[in-house]
């Protein structure tokens, strides 16, 4: 008895659609394990940048923030540095120049006093000013070289003065004189300046013993015009 032929597979599941492979494992429902795509030095760097602006935050504080800040500062308290400096220079100065009047003034009062002490109880007559000037000019004593030129231009303002010339001070009472009025107004000036320089400079100022006679000589001049005893 002869068997009917039976087929393997059913030819209709070729018209059935199939689903595309899979590549690897099917999933099966369990959540990943391990790293899931946070990084936590990425989130604060993320933060850092955000409150303090990033690489652009620290270029701004070391290259001109800060640093250009302290720079205004220093450059502020170099200027009054040197401004208090220049003060306290200029105060010296004034100082030492009102110190050597000062002891030229008070060694011309002691003088003085010694002279009308020496008139009043022991009877000697009163020196003119004139030769006490020419005694301080012939000292071997530089300080008195200074004096005999403060001396001369005291008697020289006061004679100016006495003879009715205005001005508040020696150099406006020369301003106040023409030629034609004092043919030596030259030498009063050019012996003023002098005394200016003492008072002025100070010690700075070196005064020889040529330069106080060559003043003195001056003064003379003007002294012999106005008649001065």
């Amino acid at each position: 008895m002869t068997q009917p032929f039976l087929q393997s597979s059913d030819p209709r599941q070729d018209l059935i659609p199939k689903a595309p492979p899979i590549d690897g494992d099917l999933p099966d429902g369990s959540l990943p394990s391990g790293d899931i795509g946070f990084e936590s030095s990425d989130f604060l760097s993320d933060l850092w940048a955000s409150i303090f602006g990033g690489s652009e935050f620290w270029a701004w504080l070391f290259g001109g923030g800060v640093l250009g800040i302290l720079a205004w500062l220093w450059s502020i308290w170099t200027f009054f540095a040197y401004l208090i400096s220049l003060i306290f220079i200029s105060l010296y100065i004034y100082a030492t120049i009102k110190k050597e009047q000062y002891e030229g003034l008070i060694e011309q009062e002691l003088r003085d006093g010694e002279r009308v002490w020496n008139e009043t109880y022991r009877g000697e007559k009163r020196q003119s000013r004139l030769t006490d000037m020419q005694q301080h000019v012939h000292s071997d004593n530089p300080n008195d070289w200074k004096l005999a030129i403060i001396e001369a231009d005291i008697i020289l303002d006061q004679t100016l003065t006495d003879r009715g010339y205005v001005g508040n001070s020696l150099g406006e009472r020369l301003r106040s004189i023409t030629p034609t009025q004092l043919s030596s107004i030259d030498d009063a000036w050019d012996a003023h300046r002098v005394r200016n320089k003492i008072a002025h400079e100070g010690a700075d100022f070196v005064v020889t013993k040529r330069i106080a006679e060559e003043t003195i000589a001056r003064y003379m001049r003007v002294f012999r015009e106005f008649e001065v005893e």
